[in-house]
């Protein structure tokens, strides 16, 4: 009766541990597809082909909640990603204000007058109401910003929306969501904390920071806004934002650049709601409040680098369209939102005696996030130069008026894609342009990013393609700091 009583007692748990399995499995399986669903998402592209596209992930709901700290270890994508390395925290060194950059002509120089080349990456999140870099639900901050430095990236665009800096400057500290098991050493520590220890550990792998205010509210459509300022963000709020920034990070030159608005746009038949680029003082002027956001950053910190983009409309005919007064699409050259600086031609942003800090930041987009008329058709590197870059932008390279850096570029690897892709790495690296490649997300809906879906994973067919335009010396990867090495794959500028 015993044995009988052991093997049914066997038996049963037997049977338990085999549901169990069923149901551990499944709710695995769900959570993968979950995952896969959610970086399928893409973000809708706009009718007019706007660029810069960033979707925050539908798994947001599952992220930490500060309503709910008995969700402290929640994770949106549903799994942990598996690291056989540690990279662990480094130690920070002391912020030095000794890498400065200055312009002269189309070059960038450094303090001692040696010409740099900035080759960096977009990561977005700060602008999406994530309050910190989109993909900490899935991986380790500390391993991305080393793994971006290794890979031989010098700098990091930032974006970031108005709104969450005007809270930080209120003393209100919105709470970041991110993974609280892979990112352990986070919990505790508010979105502008986070971002204090992001600026540490950049300085300690050699990288330097560009500040993007992407949007003026935060949302992940943001970007797709014309205007710096909203009917809840005013033109006041925004330079705000911009000089307490400034102000914050004014003796760290881990902080070398702002680009002071996103890719300003609009189209003729919104009138005043459309930004323009002409001599006038209007509030929707972007070449007046570019001067203008210029002055207040320069005044908290006269050295870092002031990043101007262009807009999407310029008339064709300054004599009689000058102020922008039609409503006739036929009387304006388009190009991408943020793309069209023909007006620095008519109307250059005059930054005084800082002058030496202005940097004009184009966009530039393929087929695959819109086509536009120069890819209709067989098109070629000539082409594009002639029905789109030159008269564009290029045009301020070529005169010597000020440098350049393509503060977007890239997409998926995949034609119609891949031709023009290949047609602006050239013009890059044929005229050592500066540029930010869009981007290291996963979760940007039209252009991919450089690390797959784990974001960790690095999509190494598109790193190698762009590693082509990053700078090098020899085997090694070129900082833009003068003591400390690039991530463990570099040099620094001392080195050089």
């Amino acid at each position: 009766m015993k044995r009988g009583m052991k093997i049914l007692v066997a038996v049963q748990v037997t049977v338990i541990v085999f549901l169990l399995g069923i149901f551990v499995g499944m709710s695995i399986e769900k959570k993968r597809m979950a995952k896969d669903t959610a970086a399928d998402t893409a973000k809708e592209t706009s009718a007019d082909g706007a660029s810069s596209s960033e979707t925050i992930s539908t798994e947001s709901a599952d992220l930490p909640d500060a309503e709910h700290p008995d969700r402290s270890a929640a994770v949106s994508s549903g799994d942990i990603v598996n690291r056989e390395v540690d990279y662990g925290p480094k130690e920070v060194p002391e912020p030095t204000t000794d890498d400065w950059l200055t312009a002269k002509g189309n070059k960038l120089y450094d303090k001692d007058g040696k010409e740099v080349w900035i080759t960096g990456v977009n990561w977005f999140g700060y602008n999406t109401g994530t309050n910190t870099f989109d993909g900490l639900w899935a991986s380790d901050l500390n391993t991305s910003i080393q793994e971006i430095a290794n890979h031989g990236f010098n700098l990091i665009r930032v974006p970031f929306s108005a709104e969450l800096i005007l809270a930080w400057s209120h003393g209100e500290y919105p709470d970041a969501n991110f993974n609280q098991a892979t990112n352990d050493y986070l919990v505790g520590m508010d979105s502008l904390s986070i971002f204090d220890y992001v600026v540490g550990q950049c300085r300690a792998n050699g990288l330097k920071i560009m500040i993007d205010i992407h949007s003026a509210e935060t949302n992940a459509s943001g970007h797709m806004v014309n205007l710096w300022y909203t009917e809840r963000i005013s033109k006041e709020d925004y330079l705000a934002a911009l000089a307490w920034m400034a102000r914050r990070y004014k003796d760290d030159d881990t902080i070398i650049a702002f680009d002071l608005k996103n890719e300003p746009h609009g189209k003729p038949y919104e009138k005043d709601g459309a930004a323009k680029w002409d001599g006038s003082k209007d509030e929707n002027n972007w070449r007046y409040m570019a001067e203008e956001a210029a002055a207040v950053v320069l005044a908290e910190n006269p050295n870092v680098l002031i990043m101007v983009e262009g807009i999407e409309i310029y008339p064709t005919d300054i004599k009689k369209n000058g102020d922008f007064h039609s409503e006739n699409e036929d009387d304006y050259y388009f190009n991408w939102w943020g793309g069209n600086l023909r007006g620095v031609a008519d109307y250059p942003v005059d930054l005084g005696k800082y002058q030496n800090k202005l940097v004009y930041s184009p966009h530039d987009y393929g087929p695959t996030v819109y086509e536009q008329p120069w890819f209709q058709g067989d098109y070629d590197f000539d082409s594009l130069m002639k029905d789109c870059w030159k008269d564009n932008w290029f045009y301020i390279y070529e005169k010597g008026t000020a440098p350049l850096l393509i503060g977007e570029w890239g997409g998926f690897m995949k034609e119609p894609n891949l031709k023009w892709m290949t047609c602006m790495r050239e013009l890059i690296k044929k005229n050592h342009l500066h540029h930010t490649f869009w981007c290291f997300n996963a979760n940007s809906g039209d252009t991919g990013g450089l690390v797959l879906d784990d974001f960790t994973t690095w999509d190494e067919e598109k790193y190698a393609f762009v590693k082509e335009v990053l700078w090098t010396k020899g085997d090694s990867f070129v900082g833009l700091d003068h003591e400390i090495p690039l991530g463990t794959n570099g040099i620094s500028l001392s080195d050089y």
